[in-house]
């Protein structure tokens, strides 16, 4: 099946070849009586030289010695023959078929070249992109499963008595770290989702202030040391987007933020409805939804900030750990949306995410006649 399909493919090209140098020639020989040949001979020389960059070998040559042919036949005196009376006219063809068959061969050996070295490029990058996530996802995995192990060892003990409190408070050590691990294979599950291309967003009507308080929720023991405020209208109408990604979209950029900013920082979460603003992103001029992730840590390093939604980027001074997985999901499932995510600095210090989504918008009281 593969032979038969190269076979098509081959043929095709040879079509192209003769199409295009017939064509070229048959626009050349309107102004024959204006041009003189060896203008003729370079223009067709520039599309040997075009087809060589797209096509195979064969093919070029088959052009090169097509045009070697009609410059003769059709441009050359005396015209529709194969006779060459003038020695410098019989040395310009020689010329032209060598030129024609040195540089489509040259050419095409090029564009080899350098898709050998593209291909090399990308298995080099590849394996430093997955070296970077072995490395990050050896410290990501090991803590909480140390963790989880430590705490189960202890328990089963039968050489160390514990109280009942100090039981309990292992027990929830095995929460917080079956749920950061459990994140963790979120990130490479939803990572894996996005590569290939099989997301599909399920659009239905959400609560996004209850959306929101589920993540606090989820995220209570990260944020013990932060002070977080909610700022959502009670009358904030529905919005048809998908659940689960705007969920992780929330719970990455929340998470992230508990774990980079100082103890103490305010994290700020806004959702705003904007029936009026018109986004450059909105071509359906939908009533846009505007949702705001906001802290006064430290903010990004400004050289750093076009980058920080690469896949495995992680910032040069970070601290240890993490994947660099969590905001390039963030951006997929944004866009996954048709929505659009930015990142800059306050003036005054911190970092400012805003996710824009072109939705549909139903407000509350309309849901009983839905």
């Amino acid at each position: 099946m593969k032979t038969i399909l190269s076979q098509i493919k081959l043929k095709n090209q040879y079509l192209i070849c003769v199409l295009s140098v017939s064509i070229v020639a048959s626009l050349c020989l309107f102004t024959r009586n204006f041009l003189d040949h060896k203008v003729v001979g370079y223009i067709l020389l520039v599309v040997v030289s075009l087809l060589a960059m797209f096509l195979d070998i064969l093919p070029v040559l088959l052009s090169a010695v097509l045009s070697a042919l009609i410059l003769n036949f059709f441009f050359i005196q005396p015209y529709y023959t194969f006779h060459i009376y003038s020695a410098e006219d019989t040395l310009l063809l020689f010329l032209f078929f060598i030129i024609a068959l040195i540089n489509g061969v040259l050419t095409h050996k090029i564009r080899k070249a350098e898709k050998k070295l593209q291909i090399k490029e990308v298995r080099v990058n590849t394996m430093k992109l997955y070296n970077a996530l072995l490395d990050s996802l050896s410290h990501e995995l090991r803590t909480p499963i140390s963790a989880i192990m430590g705490a189960i060892d202890t328990i089963q003990s039968k050489t160390v008595t514990i109280s009942e409190e100090n039981r309990q408070k292992l027990y929830l050590e095995i929460e917080k770290a079956s749920l950061r691990l459990n994140h963790q294979v979120e990130n490479l599950l939803n990572m894996s989702r996005l590569e290939s291309g099989v997301i599909q967003p399920k659009m239905d009507w959400c609560d996004l202030k209850e959306l929101i308080y589920n993540v606090l929720d989820h995220l209570k023991e990260d944020l013990l040391f932060n002070k977080v405020l909610v700022d959502v209208n009670d009358n904030l109408p529905l919005f048809k987007l998908d659940y689960g990604l705007t969920e992780q979209i929330i719970y990455n950029l929340i998470f992230n933020a508990s774990q980079y900013t100082p103890k103490g920082a305010k994290i700020e979460i806004k959702v705003e409805y904007n029936p009026d603003v018109d986004f450059d992103y909105n071509p359906d001029k939908l009533m846009p939804c505007v949702i705001t992730i906001s802290d006064d840590g430290n903010g990004f390093p400004e050289e750093e900030i076009d980058k920080v939604f690469d896949k495995f980027y992680r910032l040069q001074n970070s601290k240890t750990g993490g994947t660099g997985l969590g905001l390039s999901i963030v951006k997929g499932f944004v866009e996954a949306q048709n929505g659009k995510i930015t990142l800059e600095n306050e003036e005054e210090g911190g970092s400012v995410f805003k996710i824009g989504f072109p939705v549909l918008v139903m407000n509350t009281a309309a849901i009983s006649n839905e």
